[in-house]
């Protein structure tokens, strides 16, 4: 059975999964969740994943959640990327579910996907000071090595890189951060890497020309 990942392209939670299977040639198809046309909040979607969250993964009778939990699977399947120190690899992971993806995420919708009369100015600048903190270790982490947590890339990497491909302005430039420039050019060297809108459903120029149509 070929697995299914419950998913779509502006998150970078399912973004991490999809890369991973993407790069390992692990067989998957993306099952598209309309989480902005409320999806996730369905009795059905509940059913599948009761936190209301994506991506869910579905194969041969198993169902995970939590993007970090999906890795460690795939990881452990595939025998590829967990080389390395095993207690560094899952620092990293978590770090990136507190300090890095939770807050670039958040900062990511409330300044792109909600209206602008929405858009909370005072929540938005706090969460802008949280997630430059957390560029600066990242930063001074990547500063004289390759990758996070191993003298090779990790799930730790997939994990932490994913929401740094967007294009959408959340107040990240790369050209501010050189360590995590050439860091994140090395991941999308590798054989297979694709851009999260080019390996997942759904994107914000889908839904604005199905808005126009």
């Amino acid at each position: 059975m070929t697995a299914q990942l419950h998913c779509f392209g502006e998150s970078g939670h399912s973004y991490k999964v999809a890369l991973m299977m993407q790069l390992t040639g692990y067989p998957w198809q993306p099952v598209f969740v309309d989480f902005f046309g409320g999806a996730t909040r369905g009795a059905d979607y509940r059913a599948l994943n009761e936190m209301g969250e994506a991506p869910v993964f579905v194969e041969h009778g198993l169902t995970l959640t939590q993007s970090g939990v999906i890795l460690l699977h795939l990881a452990e399947r595939t025998g590829r990327f967990l080389e390395g120190d095993r207690n560094e690899i899952l620092r990293w992971l978590f770090w990136d579910n507190h300090k890095g993806s939770a807050q670039f995420g958040a900062l990511r919708f409330l300044m792109n996907f909600l209206p602008p009369d929405k858009r909370p100015a005072e929540v938005i600048a706090w969460l802008q000071g949280r997630c430059r903190a957390a560029l600066k270790t990242l930063e001074g982490h990547l500063a004289g090595r390759d990758w996070l947590a191993g003298d090779g890339p990790s799930i730790a990497d997939l994990c932490c890189c994913s929401y740094l491909y967007y294009p959408e302005p959340f107040g990240f430039d790369r050209a501010e951060w050189p360590h995590i420039d050439a860091w994140l050019a090395r991941i999308a060297a590798l054989p297979g890497w694709k851009h999260p809108y080019d390996l997942m459903p759904g994107n914000p120029a889908d839904r604005a020309a199905k808005e126009d149509a």
